[in-house]
């Protein structure tokens, strides 16, 4: 356990990310006090009862009281409101970053509400699970993958670096991008992928000669992944899609273009066409796990999953 990086550490927000951080926060000793704000007296209870921080409560403005650093982990579209509701309490010298999926909105939410006192860094770890809530986070959550930060042109190098030493000892590697880069990136490697894996099971949802229950009976494995995603967090992605609209509306069209193609040459029955696509996207698959970010194991549904939802 390494000395504490922050006194203070405020979780806004204790779904999937914040509870993963207040679980990694805790084991690696990064503050020596760690408080949790959250909207909901439910969420906040439970928080509680997994014993993920030091202290507790419903009111923004008082968790970030001497904070060192703010860590505001809620759907995009509610930044803004959070910001406004913390600006006044927050200390000089803070820093205040967030998690949220799309940046240049939340940049544009959030920067007009703080004050020229604190240092906010936009972030994104780019890790996550279909699974919502306290119960779901765990410590382990960001080992070896990325997490982009979007720092502003007037950005305090040092309050940079404490915050990337933070993440990294989260596990993080760390990179940064302009946000605008950040969104576009996020669209086709993210955003794009949910919303077809939402479109496809929606698809069969509404099939009228297939019955929902014999889509659930005989999923196979690709349906069944599609699933995963499409279980993910509504109101997240809700945001996302209202908030990264521009990238993500380019991504679809770039995406309706190609599967024109795709129809025409199943149409006419080429069949090279087919081949070079698809051992084109096996390559990508392959470029994934030469990179760490999967493994290249056999996954056909009978696995146990890799993180269970801690129980108490």
């Amino acid at each position: 356990m390494s000395e504490p990086q922050f006194n203070k550490i405020t979780l806004i927000g204790i779904g999937l990310i914040g509870s993963s951080l207040a679980r990694v926060i805790q084991r690696e000793g990064l503050a020596k006090h760690v408080t949790i704000a959250t909207r909901s007296p439910e969420t906040l209870k439970r928080a509680e009862e997994l014993q993920l921080g030091h202290a507790y409560t419903t009111d923004s403005a008082e968790a970030v009281r001497d904070a060192d650093l703010v860590i505001i982990s809620v759907p995009v579209g509610s930044s803004g409101a959070v910001a406004r509701q913390i600006a006044g309490s927050l200390k000089a010298g803070a820093i205040v970053t967030d998690v949220g999926s799309t940046k240049a909105s939340v940049i544009e939410q959030m920067q007009p509400e703080l004050p020229d006192t604190v240092h906010f860094i936009p972030g994104h770890p780019i890790a996550g699970t279909e699974y919502s809530g306290p119960d779901a986070g765990f410590a382990d959550l960001f080992i070896n993958r990325w997490c982009i930060l979007t720092p502003l042109p007037d950005t305090d190098k040092a309050a940079l670096d404490k915050l990337s030493a933070f993440w990294e000892a989260c596990g993080s590697r760390l990179d940064h991008m302009e946000p605008q880069h950040h969104d576009l990136v996020l669209a086709i490697v993210s955003h794009l992928p949910h919303l077809i894996a939402y479109n496809i099971v929606g698809t069969a949802s509404d099939l009228e000669r297939v019955t929902k229950s014999e889509v659930i009976k005989y999923s196979a494995s690709g349906f069944r992944d599609f699933t995963r995603l499409a279980a993910s967090d509504p109101t997240m992605w809700r945001d996302v899609c209202l908030h990264n609209k521009d990238a993500i509306l380019e991504m679809l069209g770039r995406f309706s273009e190609d599967l024109a193609s795709l129809q025409r040459s199943i149409r006419w029955g080429d069949g090279d066409a087919l081949y070079d696509l698809f051992s084109r996207t096996r390559d990508v698959r392959r470029g994934i796990i030469d990179a760490g970010q999967e493994v290249d194991a056999p996954d056909f549904g009978r696995q146990a999953a890799v993180k269970e939802p801690v129980k108490s």
